[in-house]
């Protein structure tokens, strides 16, 4: 029997680039980096979504049920009103897994003392890990550079499918069994 190819889906969360009147970057930038360190085969999704919680959970629903292994979900997180996607997320996950925010932020205060202001997360719904992310190509590389060492040990324990990074870029980390 063959393992399941990982299957990852990538929710930009942005008003102005699902209506079309803003190019979508954080999608694009999600999908380099997972690229540039995910070595095992990875099927890979985008979608963009207008901001608001009812879509960000439709979504993150309809992602979970098709069975997608990692849901990054970029833009959102700021403390602006129409920002709801950890909101959104919240409706979803089982599951919180805080230390990722944490991470994520004490990362990006190392670049730009914003970061306080923002709102990432991560969980687990069903199988599948969901990590929100800013909208930035650079601060989101910030952010998974930060935290991704945890996501293949976090997808093996939930059952998803396994995935492997390029060590040279992110030494994933499981614990030696024995």
């Amino acid at each position: 029997m063959t393992a399941a190819q990982p299957r990852a889906a990538i929710v930009t969360v942005s008003d102005r680039a699902s209506s079309g009147e803003y190019e979508d970057k954080g999608g694009p930038g999600c999908e380099d980096w997972l690229r540039g360190v995910v070595t095992s085969p990875l099927s890979i999704t985008r979608h963009i979504i207008p901001d608001g919680r009812a879509s960000v959970a439709e979504t993150l629903r309809k992602l979970v049920d098709e069975g997608a292994d990692l849901i990054l979900v970029t833009g959102g997180t700021g403390p602006a009103p129409r920002d709801e996607t950890p909101e959104g997320v919240a409706a979803v996950v089982e599951k919180e897994l805080a230390g990722f925010g944490e991470e994520m932020r004490r990362a990006s205060l190392r670049e730009v003392p914003t970061a306080i202001l923002s709102r990432q997360s991560a969980g687990i719904a069903g199988k599948s890990l969901i990590i929100t992310l800013p909208g930035k190509p650079s601060a989101i590389a910030t952010c998974l550079d930060a935290v991704f060492a945890a996501v293949p040990y976090c997808l093996d324990l939930i059952g998803a499918a396994r995935i492997e990074t390029d060590p040279a870029r992110i030494a994933a980390f499981r614990p030696k069994q024995g």
